[in-house]
C-alpha cells in the first residue's frame, strides 16, 4: 500500500511520479485513484499509455503532452465503424455494409474516405471519437479497484485516429459522475434484473412526458428482457440506462423483477475475414465509393 505522505509528495511534484521510483509507474486503484492518476498525467504533461486491468476488462488510455489522445476497451469493438454506429451516425444496416466491404481499411483510411465522399463531416468523426474516448475514461471513475501501469512515450498504432482532449473537464465531470454512479448503484444494483410495468389503476404511461430515448427503453420493457439487454438494444451505456430506469422507478411506472427465462437463440456465426491482396484492395477502393452511395439509401 502507498504511503500517504509519498502520495502528497508526488502530487506536489508530479515529475517524481514518472522519473523517480519505477514502482511508482504501477499500482492498484484501491491505493491510487483514477482522479489522482489523471491529475498527475495532466500536471506533468506526460506522453504515454495507461493500462488498467479491472474485473474481466482491460482499458487502454493514451495521452500526448497531458491531453487525452485515444482510449479503447478490450471487451468491445473499437473500430471507427462501431464508434460511428454508437454515435448514431450509421444505421445497423450501414454498419454491416461497411464492415463487410471496408473491413480491411484502417480507421484513418475509412475516415478520410467517408469525409471525402461527403457522407460525414470531419466534425462528425471527431465528435463521435471524442464522445467515445471520454465515455471510456468516465467509466474508470466507477472502478473501485484494478491494476494499472503507465508506459512512457507509448502511443497507439499509426492507423488509429488520435485527438487532443483537455483532461481538466474530464476530471471535474468524472468526480461528479462518481457521486451519481454510487447513488444509481444503490438504487439499481444489477443490470441482470428485468423490469415490468407497475400495476396502478387509472395510470396510463402515454400521459407521461418522456424523452425519445426513454420511450425506446419503455418499448423493450418485458420481464424476459434484462436491463442490460435493453441497454444493448438501445446502444446505451451503464450510466445512461441506470439514469433512465431510475427515473422510471421514481415515477412509479416500473418495478424491478427477476428475469423470466427466455429461450436462448443460437448466436449467428460471423465468417472470418478473408485476406485481401494489394490488387484486390485497389479494386475495392473504387467499389467503396459506390458502397457509400448505396448506404445512403438504407
Amino acid at each position: 500500500m502507498y504511503n500517504p505522505f509519498a502520495v502528497l509528495l508526488i502530487i506536489s511534484n508530479p515529475g517524481s511520479f514518472f522519473y523517480g521510483d519505477p514502482m511508482a509507474l504501477k499500482g492498484n486503484l484501491r491505493d491510487f485513484t483514477i482522479t489522482q492518476l489523471l491529475n498527475l498525467i495532466n500536471l506533468a504533461r506526460k506522453t504515454g499509455t495507461l493500462f488498467i486491468e479491472g474485473p474481466g476488462e482491460q482499458v487502454t488510455v493514451s495521452f500526448r503532452e497531458g491531453k487525452l489522445a485515444y482510449a479503447q476497451a478490450t471487451n468491445e469493438d473499437n473500430s471507427l465503424v462501431y464508434v460511428l454506429y454508437r454515435a448514431k451516425k450509421l444505421s445497423a444496416a450501414q454498419q454491416r455494409a461497411l464492415k463487410a466491404r471496408a473491413g480491411h481499411m484502417s480507421d484513418k483510411e475509412l475516415g478520410l474516405l467517408l469525409i471525402n465522399a461527403n457522407y460525414l463531416s470531419q466534425q462528425d468523426v471527431i465528435l463521435s471519437l471524442q464522445t467515445y474516448f471520454v465515455e471510456i475514461v468516465n467509466k474508470l471513475f466507477t472502478w473501485a479497484e484494478g491494476l494499472f501501469r503507465f508506459e512512457t512515450n507509448l502511443l497507439p498504432p499509426e492507423d488509429k485516429i488520435t485527438l487532443r482532449i483537455n483532461l481538466e473537464n474530464i476530471i471535474i465531470e468524472g468526480s461528479r459522475r462518481l457521486k451519481e454512479w454510487e447513488q444509481l448503484q444503490d438504487e439499481i444494483p444489477s443490470l441482470d434484473m428485468a423490469l415490468k410495468f407497475s400495476e396502478r389503476p387509472g395510470v396510463n404511461i402515454r400521459n407521461f412526458n418522456l424523452s425519445a430515448e426513454e420511450w425506446r427503453v419503455v418499448s423493450f420493457i418485458n420481464p424476459k428482457n434484462t436491463i442490460q439487454q435493453i441497454a444493448n438494444a438501445n446502444r446505451l451505456s451503464e450510466m445512461e440506462i441506470r439514469r433512465i430506469v431510475y427515473g422510471l422507478l421514481q415515477a412509479g411506472l416500473v418495478e424491478i423483477v427477476r428475469p423470466q427465462e427466455a429461450q436462448q437463440q443460437p448466436a449467428r456465426q460471423i465468417p472470418s475475414p478473408v485476406p485481401v491482396t494489394k490488387t484486390e484492395q485497389q479494386k475495392q477502393k473504387s467499389l467503396i465509393h459506390r458502397l457509400i452511395d448505396r448506404i445512403r439509401s438504407i
